[in-house]
């Protein structure tokens, strides 16, 4: 008997005395693939839960992108007049606080995913983000209640941030769990869609309300209107993923759970003894994860949420033309997003990520001299350059994570670790980029904060393993059709013997 990959060849003579014993340890390690062990997806289903788990990730961005185009606004409202510098770090100090809350939304309602399912826990983080958004629009300002203003704001941006820690693990478990392994990066993709769609209205709506009714009265009242939006959008998005079933790993989870093959896998079954274990057996795709998602959110949060301010506070612009400019790159990147998605099926996770972190290591500097210049081409195409290098991330991050876990813990050791990183360097990049220029005086800080974080990416990439086409751990294959389907089991099928 040949030595497997993981075990040395057996002694010659245990094999000739106990030949039956052998072959059944053999089967027990390599069962053989039958037709029912492979789950042959619904293409409507998975649209349905597609277009449910991105629009509520285009929500969750409308949510914060609104924030972000405002954050000069809502210095001047929620905090006391004076040095403007300090009304801005203020405001995205603000902005960063519901990311320190992150890793306990995604400590609390991850494991809670991989317990009770993912459907009502993505149910569950849409309320209570609408609800924090538009509690935000109702907020009295500074002039009329004065410190309670401050205190209010930072309540339901902290709301929000709890909530929002259960999504993006979930949203994108969904929906990896719900693709074909061959299409799990084109399906995937959809999600980033939603989050440019949902920057894109943020941006949208926040511009047409200063053209329309000018800086005056956005301060005055015309801010509320984008936050109070989000309410209606909240109970669209709940009404669609309401209407779901559960993920098809999930529910095969369930049914093996119904006859555990042993006593011991039903111990720990509380949120305490559910983290345990995924800090104790998951801590190094952890680690790994920690670092793929602080060089992508990086990256994200510059390029999408800090660039308006950028371009109105370091480079003179108005804040319609900051935001136009922004508004006009993702609508861009909103065309090509879903072909790249098809690229990382084709090519492989690695090779297009790794594309993404070396186009910001490499072209950060080049693109913030290029905007630094002035004038329409160059700050096009400095923003350019940045737009393709981050569509590489966004279209393939989403298919990435999940497949770092197994199924009983995707969840949340997905939420754990997303969140962690992105409250450490995702929501702090506006606030620490605009605290550098402060102190430094250079406007080029943007471009080497990026380098550093797309550096670390790098080394991330290069660590990871290629998951594309492949099944999910802990997951049986997932095909499109049941020919397919009969095609893996005879491919897999020991040859017959004479």
């Amino acid at each position: 008997m040949p030595a497997t990959d993981n075990a040395p060849a057996a002694d010659p003579e245990a094999l000739r005395r106990h030949p039956r014993l052998f072959r059944a340890v053999s089967r027990r390690k390599q069962p053989k693939l039958r037709r029912t062990d492979i789950t042959v997806t619904d293409e409507a289903a998975v649209r349905r839960a597609v277009k449910a788990a991105s629009l509520g990730n285009a929500m969750e961005w409308f949510d914060f992108g609104i924030y972000a185009y405002l954050a000069v606004t809502l210095g001047h409202v929620f905090f006391p007049s004076g040095n403007e510098t300090v009304q801005l770090l203020s405001s995205f100090a603000t902005f960063a606080v519901a990311f320190l809350v992150r890793p306990l939304g995604g400590m609390f309602f991850g494991p809670m995913g991989d317990r009770i399912g993912r459907k009502k826990v993505l149910a569950l983080t849409m309320i209570l983000m609408a609800a924090g958004t538009l509690a935000i629009g109702l907020i009295p300002s500074y002039a009329s209640i004065g410190f309670w203003a401050p205190v209010l704001l930072i309540a339901f941006r902290m709301i929000q941030g709890f909530s929002t820690g259960g999504e993006y693990g979930g949203a994108s478990t969904f929906i990896a769990e719900y693709a074909p392994d061959r299409r799990r990066g084109y399906f995937g993709s959809f999600l980033e869609f939603g989050t440019l769609a949902g920057y894109v209205g943020a941006a949208g709506l926040v511009t047409a309300l200063t053209a329309w009714l000018g800086s005056d009265t956005m301060e005055a009242w015309g801010w509320r209107v984008p936050f109070l939006v989000a309410g209606p959008l909240g109970l669209v998005g709940l009404y669609l993923r309401m209407r779901l079933d559960e993920t098809p790993a999930f529910q095969r989870l369930e049914s093996d759970a119904a006859h555990p093959p042993e006593a011991a896998d039903a111990v720990e079954t509380t949120t305490k003894g559910e983290l345990a274990k995924i800090f104790r057996q998951q801590w190094p795709m952890l680690v790994l994860c920690v670092a793929l998602v602080g060089a992508y959110n990086v990256a994200v949060y510059m390029v999408l949420s800090y660039m308006p301010t950028y371009l109105s506070d370091e480079l003179g612009y108005s804040e319609t033309h900051g935001l136009l400019i922004l508004l006009l790159l993702m609508v861009l990147l909103m065309l090509v997003i879903t072909r790249v998605g098809r690229l990382n099926d084709r090519f492989g996770r690695k090779p297009v990520l790794m594309a993404g972190m070396l186009g910001f290591l490499l072209l950060s500097l080049p693109a913030f001299l290029l905007i630094g210049r002035g004038g329409i081409p160059a700050v096009a195409a400095g923003m350019l350059m940045l737009g393709l290098s981050l569509v590489c991330l966004l279209a393939t991050m989403s298919a990435a994570l999940p497949a770092l876990f197994p199924t009983d813990v995707r969840y949340g050791s997905l939420s754990v670790g997303y969140n962690l990183s992105t409250s450490l360097f995702g929501g702090t990049t506006p606030f620490v980029i605009t605290a550098l220029i402060s102190a430094t005086g250079s406007n080029l800080v943007p471009a080497y904060y990026a380098m550093g974080a797309a550096l670390v990416g790098v080394i991330a990439v290069a660590c990871m393993k290629e998951t594309a086409r492949q099944p999910l751990e802990g997951s049986p294959p997932s095909v499109e059709t049941h020919e397919e389907a009969a095609q893996m089991v005879m491919a897999r099928a020991p040859e017959p013997k004479f």
